[in-house]
């Protein structure tokens, strides 16, 4: 089984909890420094987003991150020594996260094979068109990878069903239409997607967009969901990590949010 899909698995009784953050944001040296602190506070898995200019499904806080990001070039090269130094030091897996594009121009192979040496565990292509899934799932499967396929309230119940029948086995279930971004609350809707995939498959759920207190982790974790990714309210507190006093509001959220599920 998958390293990505195991984890998730093992927390069968409870819902795994699974930050995101974007490389490089605020500088090199916080990034690798908050995905210590997230693996020491009981993250279960963690997201590291790659910087993309043209990130159509991030909300403002997540693109403004991006852009200071890429501002101190921190392009792929430079994802790859943060995935090396912290992989060594950490017990957590690594989902990177990224557009597709930026794997096209290095290569599908050469960036699968990259990431898996470097110590990532899964992937995350949002903007994935469904019909070059087969090929990249062959390679990630040879390289130890777990791609994680993408399911929006929107998709009608015949891509649902797609989708489910190339899972390798988990997918990643957006809880809103739009941006990632702050949410006061998630749309029925998507429960009870969440209930028609675990009805009809035994693909695992990681629910994402618009999650960001512990309330929420709270009551989405009831709904049968496999993991809860919280990505915009994360993203938020990393320009307050290179001081002690936001490194310890970061350790504290990260608490109350798994706290929330337990």
């Amino acid at each position: 089984m998958n390293t990505i899909s195991h984890i998730l698995l093992k927390q069968s009784s409870n819902c795994s909890l699974i930050p995101f953050i974007t490389a490089g944001y605020p500088d090199i040296e916080t990034t690798i420094k908050v995905v210590k602190a997230l693996d020491a506070q009981g993250a279960d898995l963690i997201e590291l987003g790659i910087p993309y200019s043209d990130a159509l499904a991030d909300g403002p806080v997540i693109q403004n991150a991006s852009l200071v990001a890429i501002k101190q070039k921190v392009y792929i090269d430079q994802i790859l020594l943060i995935l090396n130094k912290v992989c060594q030091n950490i017990t957590v897996p690594m989902i990177i996260f990224t557009y597709y594009n930026p794997v096209l121009k290095r290569g599908v192979y050469r960036f699968i094979e990259e990431i898996a040496y470097a110590g990532a565990k899964g992937l995350i292509i949002p903007d994935l068109p469904l019909e070059e899934t087969d090929d990249l799932i062959s390679i990630c499967q040879e390289k130890n990878i777990e791609l994680i396929l993408f399911v929006a309230p929107t998709s009608s119940l015949k891509r649902i069903d797609l989708i489910m029948q190339k899972s390798p086995g988990c997918i990643y279930l957006v809880s809103s239409t739009g941006v990632t971004g702050l949410r006061n609350s998630i749309d029925n809707t998507v429960m009870n997607l969440a209930k028609y995939i675990k009805q009809t498959s035994n693909k695992l759920i990681m629910l994402g967009f618009g999650i960001s207190n512990p309330l929420q982790v709270q009551e989405i974790s009831k709904w049968n969901i496999d993991g809860l990714v919280v990505g915009t309210a994360f993203v938020k507190k990393l320009s307050n990590c290179s001081s002690d006093i936001g490194m310890i509001e970061l350790n504290n959220f990260c608490k109350s949010l798994k706290q929330a599920i337990d």
